[in-house]
């Protein structure tokens, strides 16, 4: 290099640069990931299909999720035609479940439990009472209801009745009462049937049994 002269500067004459302004960010990896791709379901998905279905999804979820844990694959007529077989098995499988379920959800409709739970004189209670506390007291009536099932807005907070939903499946919902009712102490009810039932004593009665003979 001549004394004197810029790195940038060959023979002493400037040499084209263009200025650095920092790295582009490379958009065409998210508009793929992000991208409605068709899928071959190879499993029954909860709220996305059956096995044999041909499901639209983001391309991110199916490469990511669904075809790395074997629950789908590529639609190609080879895929399908493979899975035709299980499919109607799935469909048959599908539509027995769907009539126990509309049957269930008959059977269960309008049936009211109560819960006891702690409550100060305000009636607000301490605690709450949530899906879980309404589904294990639907299965002591004899119905078969699970947690998430339970479709409640939020934890009931206070001594009060209300309307429930219960889905059973996407489309098969029914409304279940719910009373949440003070918790009784131990010998509370006992105690206050013996004081009721119990016959009036009179003055007279009193006196007489005072008096000796």
């Amino acid at each position: 290099m001549v004394r004197g002269t810029s790195p940038y500067i060959a023979g002493g004459k400037p040499v084209p640069h263009k200025r650095f302004t920092g790295f582009k960010p490379v958009e065409h990896h998210s508009v793929k990931a992000n991208a409605i791709m068709k899928i071959l379901l190879r499993k029954n998905v909860s709220k996305l299909g059956i096995i044999g279905d041909v499901v639209e999804v983001k391309g991110g979820y199916a490469r990511n999720y669904l075809f790395p844990s074997g629950f789908a694959t590529h639609p190609t007529d080879s895929n399908i035609k493979a899975l035709a077989g299980a499919r109607k098995v799935a469909e048959l499988e599908r539509s027995e479940m769907e009539a126990a379920l509309r049957s269930a959800a008959e059977r269960l409709s309008g049936v009211e439990v109560t819960i006891e739970a702690r409550a100060n004189e305000d009636g607000v209670l301490y605690g709450s009472v949530g899906a879980k506390e309404i589904a294990a007291a639907l299965v002591v009536e004899g119905h078969e209801v699970e947690p998430d099932q339970v479709k409640l807005p939020e934890p009931i907070r206070s001594l009060d009745h209300l309307t429930v939903p219960v889905m059973l499946m996407d489309d098969v919902t029914a409304d279940v009462v719910v009373w949440v009712v003070r918790e009784r102490q131990e010998g509370e009810t006992d105690e206050k049937q013996g004081s009721e039932d119990a016959e009036p004593v009179s003055e007279s009665d009193e006196h007489a049994e005072a008096t000796p003979e």
